[in-house]
């Protein structure tokens, strides 16, 4: 018999241990034709459980929470441990960390712009050398091709719509940030081609040219970027009719609002579109492009219900939010059902100091004051006062002496809820965000990451 040395059948094994072991090549990272990225600007965890609970009770789900996958998201800035909303947005629009208060610009310091003739901050004084400007996720869409859109229910210039295709070094600087998105302009940007194809939000005064009257907050240059986009062959909507009549084939840009933001959910004008139909308008402009196309959402308006401290707009504009996350996957379904082609990602800037306390039974109201689990009957505080489930860490409700809160009170429109730290407006929170995802590419949407990390897993999902 031939005798097999032990080293040898101890490499065979060995050997034979490695392959059997031996993981199974990955798959192909899918790639997405289509992105569709949704934020709730300021929407942290206590904002999504208030809000689930206010549409769907305790046992419920938000539709958004119903996808796939889960991640958690640190939102730091570059220079501050608590981020504002452009640094943040741009830190998922371009993979880098900014300093608070700059639009899409590595290693600048913002400078407040200055005031013109007309008193309007309008002035550009960022200067020659103040920082560099990496590419946007939607700037490296329209490069490879593919249709670009952006949308939101506070001004076209705010922080958070503005850092997907303009680069200043000042979030105030909104008629600088207008004038990035007309082509051939003076101040165009010319990574953005021929042009933003879905354009909608409001502030059209930051538009159009100043007019001591009619529009005593408009540009002091004398443009009219209206017209001049308009001329561009822009199909213009300044209502909810004019919005519903465009067509694919034809850029648009909505404004609707003659300054300032669209209005809060629970008082809109009837001529105003809702989140959700400007998302479903923007969906069927841009999904006739062949090559796909990248679309932001923006729920501005529940970060300006929690600055003020009115959950109860906070929780509206949240559900609101909502519909038009699940408008957009209603639609994309219909064009795309497995989702094989289409990457959506929800998720939020920052936090907000709001938090959920006491110990309230199931089912009561979360706008209510604390009833407790074992008799119903109203809590106290250790001075004997009644208190709502919603608090907020700063605020401008804090009385020097706290008196009994009532239902009647904590359930009417216009409450805010008190505050531990007397401010004028409450600030945001430094704590994680959430993130949702589904469709091509969503599996690395896991654990604990950056902010920055999302943009650099659109980008791959994109296969850019």
């Amino acid at each position: 018999m031939t005798r097999i040395p032990l080293t040898a059948l101890l490499l065979a094994a060995c050997c034979s241990f490695a392959v059997q072991a031996a993981p199974a090549v990955p798959a192909a990272r899918p790639q997405a034709k289509n992105i569709l990225f949704f934020l709730g600007d300021g929407m942290g965890p206590t904002t999504i459980t208030a809000a689930r609970i206010f549409k769907a009770g305790e046992d419920g789900l938000l539709d958004f929470e119903r996808l796939d996958r889960t991640a958690r998201i640190k939102t730091y800035s570059a220079d501050a441990q608590v981020t504002d909303s452009a640094p943040s947005m741009g830190a998922y629009m371009t993979g880098v960390k900014i300093n608070n208060d700059v639009v899409s610009l590595k290693d600048a310091r913002p400078v407040a712009p200055g005031k013109d003739a007309n008193g309007n901050l309008s002035i550009d004084r960022c200067g020659a050398g103040n920082g560099s400007a990496p590419p946007t996720i939607l700037e490296l869409a329209k490069a490879a091709g593919k249709s670009v859109g952006a949308v939101t229910n506070t001004e076209l210039t705010h922080a958070t719509p503005a850092a997907t295709f303009a680069h200043v070094c000042d979030r105030d600087m909104a008629y600088a940030i207008a004038q990035q998105v007309v082509p051939g302009g003076a101040g165009f940007n010319t990574r953005l081609g021929d042009g933003v194809d879905v354009l909608m939000g409001g502030g059209r005064n930051h538009f159009t040219s100043f007019d001591a009257k009619r529009n005593p907050k408009g540009r002091g240059d004398g443009r009219d970027l209206v017209a001049e986009l308009e001329r561009q062959g822009y199909f213009i909507a300044g209502t909810r009719a004019d919005m519903a009549s465009s067509r694919p084939g034809r850029k648009l840009l909505g404004l609707f609002s003659a300054e300032g933001h669209l209005d809060y959910a629970a008082r809109r004008h009837p001529e105003q579109p809702t989140l959700a139909e400007m998302t479903a308008k923007a969906i069927e402009l841009l999904s006739a492009n062949p090559k796909g196309f990248f679309l932001m959402v923006e729920g501005g308006r529940i970060d300006h219900a929690l600055h003020d401290t009115n959950a109860r707009n906070a929780m509206r504009e949240t559900v609101a939010f909502d519909e038009a996350v699940q408008t957009a996957l209603a639609r994309m379904r219909a064009i795309d059902p497995g989702l094989d082609n289409t990457l959506v990602v929800v998720t939020a800037d920052h936090d907000h100091t709001m938090v959920m306390n006491g110990y309230p039974r199931r089912g009561n109201p979360v706008l209510d004051i604390v009833r407790g689990y074992a008799d119903g009957e109203p809590a106290r505080d250790a001075d004997g006062k009644t208190y709502t489930t919603l608090v907020f860490g700063n605020g401008p409700n804090r009385p020097d002496l706290r008196l009994d809160v009532d239902s009647a009170q904590a359930l009417a429109p216009d409450y805010r809820q008190e505050a531990g730290v007397k401010w004028s407006s409450e600030s945001h929170g430094g704590g994680d965000v959430k993130l949702h995802a589904a469709g091509a590419g969503s599996a690395p949407f896991r654990g604990t990451i950056e902010n920055t990390q999302v943009f650099t897993l659109m980008k791959a999902a994109f296969g850019l």
